[in-house]
C-alpha cells in the first residue's frame, strides 16, 4: 500500500480515484498547483506522486522537491503540449492518460526506478556521448539523434547538443529555427557566469517523445561563426547540462586537428575547439563510419586519433548503410572481417542501409523511431543504445501483431509514408 498525492484535472482524478482507493492506497493530499504540492511533499511521507502535466502543476522545483524527499513523481501527458511541459520541467517519468488506476499501476510496476540516493548518483555521472565520424557524410547527425531519442524513450531525460562548428545539422533535421543557435547562446551564457536551468530552459527547444524528456541545443548555421563556441566555454555547458539531465548526446565536427601552431598562444580560438573539447568531456564515444571501401578507410584512419582524444571514454564503433550492392554477399559479415583484419576492432553495431525511412524522418522532421519504429535500421539503432551504451538486457525485436486497430507512428510521418509511396517502411 502506498501514500499517494494527486494533482490532476478533474477527469484524470475522477477516472483514478476510485481505483486507487479500492486497491488500498492512502490519498494523502489532493492539489491543485505545484507550490500546493511541494508543501504537500515536505509535510508528509508520499510515496507516489501523480501529476498531470500543465504549467500550473508541474514546474522544474516540483520536480526538485520530489528528489529531495524521495517521492516518487508520475507525470501524465495526453498531448503534445503536456509532452513539452513535462520535457521543460525535466520529469522522469511520463505516462499516456491511462483508462483507469489498474492500468496507470501496471506500468508503475513494469518501470523501474531507482531509490533517490542512487537517482542523485545517476544525475551526478550522466553519460555524455559524443558522436564523431570523419569526413565523407557517415551520418554522424543522423545516429545522434537516434541514440538520444532511444534513450529518451527508455525514460531517461536527454540533451542533445549541435557542437559542429563546420554548420549544424540538427535543426533543419527537426524541423527547428536556429535563428538563434541554441549552443551558441548557452556558451555565452556560460562565458557570463549565467547559465542556469531557467536559462538552459530558454535556449534549448524540445522535442516531444512519448516518454522521457529530448532538450535541443541547436548549431551554428553559418560556419564562421565558429569562434564563439570557445573550449572553456563548451566545457562549461558539457559540465552544466550533465549536472540537469540524464544523458548529454554531442553531434561532433569531423576534423580532430589541434591547431598545433598556435597552441602556445592560451586565448587563440581554434576551430576545432569544440569538437576536441567534447571529446576530452566524453564518457562514451560513438565512431560512425559508411560500409564502403572509403568510408571505412576514412573510419579506421581517424578512429585512433579520435580515441586518442577521448581519453576517458569507452569507445563503441558503429558502421552506418551497410548494403550488399556495395559489398556484395553477406555484407556485415565482410564488413566485420575487414575492421577486425586492418583495425583489430569489432562493430558494435551495423545499421542496414535503409534510405527510405530516413527520408521518412527527414520529411516527418523527427527522430527515426517516431518515423519508422520497425524500419531495420532503427532496429540495430535501438540495440546499439540498449545493449552498449545503456548495458541492459538486449531488447526483443519488435513484432508484428494482427490488432483491429494497430499502433500508429507519427502523424506527420504516415503523411510522408503516404506521399512517398513506401512499400519498404512500416507505418506502424
Amino acid at each position: 500500500m502506498a501514500q499517494l498525492a494527486l494533482s490532476l484535472d478533474r477527469r484524470t482524478e475522477d477516472a483514478l480515484l476510485p481505483g486507487a482507493l479500492a486497491a488500498g492506497h492512502a490519498v494523502v493530499a489532493r492539489v491543485q498547483t505545484a507550490g500546493e504540492l511541494s508543501t504537500a511533499l515536505a509535510a508528509h511521507e508520499i510515496d507516489i506522486a501523480v501529476v498531470s502535466a500543465t504549467r500550473s502543476r508541474l514546474t522544474p522545483e516540483l520536480r526538485a522537491a520530489a528528489a529531495a524527499t524521495g517521492t516518487r513523481l508520475v507525470v501524465l501527458a495526453g498531448t503534445a503540449d503536456e509532452r513539452e511541459v513535462a520535457a521543460r520541467a525535466g520529469a522522469p517519468e511520463v505516462f499516456a492518460e491511462p483508462a483507469g488506476w489498474a492500468e496507470l499501476e501496471r506500468l508503475l510496476s513494469a518501470q523501474t526506478v531507482p531509490a533517490a540516493g542512487e537517482a542523485q548518483a545517476a544525475t551526478a555521472e550522466a553519460s555524455v556521448i559524443a558522436v564523431w565520424g570523419p569526413a565523407g557524410a557517415p551520418g554522424r547527425t543522423s545516429l545522434a539523434i537516434s541514440i538520444a531519442a532511444e534513450l529518451a524513450l527508455v525514460g531517461s531525460t536527454v540533451a542533445l547538443i549541435d557542437a559542429d562548428s563546420y554548420g549544424g545539422a540538427v535543426a533543419p533535421w527537426l524541423g527547428l529555427l536556429d535563428e538563434t543557435p541554441g549552443f551558441a547562446a548557452a556558451c555565452r551564457l556560460a562565458g557570463n557566469d549565467a547559465l542556469t536551468r531557467a536559462e538552459f530552459d530558454r535556449v534549448a527547444q524540445y522535442v516531444p517523445v512519448p516518454r522521457g524528456s529530448l532538450a535541443v541545443l541547436t548549431g551554428i548555421a553559418r560556419p564562421s561563426r565558429w569562434p564563439e563556441l570557445g573550449s572553456e566555454r563548451v566545457a562549461r555547458v558539457i559540465d552544466a547540462v550533465a549536472g540537469w539531465v540524464d544523458h548529454v548526446v554531442i553531434d561532433v565536427g569531423f576534423n580532430l586537428e589541434a591547431d598545433e601552431e598556435i597552441a602556445s598562444d592560451l586565448f587563440a580560438p581554434r576551430r576545432n575547439a569544440a569538437t576536441l573539447t567534447t571529446l576530452e568531456h566524453a564518457t562514451q564515444l560513438v565512431s560512425v563510419g559508411l560500409a564502403d571501401p572509403l568510408g571505412l578507410s576514412r573510419l579506421l584512419r581517424g578512429r585512433a586519433d579520435a580515441e586518442a582524444a577521448a581519453p576517458r571514454a569507452r569507445h563503441s564503433l558503429v558502421v552506418n548503410r551497410v548494403r550488399a550492392g556495395v559489398l556484395g554477399a553477406n555484407p556485415g559479415g565482410q564488413v566485420t572481417a575487414a575492421l577486425q583484419r586492418f583495425g583489430g576492432v569489432s562493430p558494435a553495431a551495423l545499421v542496414p542501409d535503409d534510405p527510405q525511412a530516413f527520408d521518412v524522418a527527414m520529411l516527418a522532421a523527427c527522430p527515426l523511431a517516431a518515423a519508422a519504429p520497425r524500419s531495420a535500421a532503427r532496429e540495430a539503432i535501438r540495440r546499439l543504445v540498449h545493449s552498449t551504451l545503456l548495458g541492459l538486457a538486449e531488447p526483443a525485436p519488435a513484432r508484428r501483431r494482427r490488432s483491429a486497430r494497430p499502433r500508429r507512428a507519427h502523424p506527420a510521418a504516415q503523411a510522408a509514408a503516404r506521399s512517398l509511396d513506401l512499400s519498404r517502411v512500416d507505418p506502424q
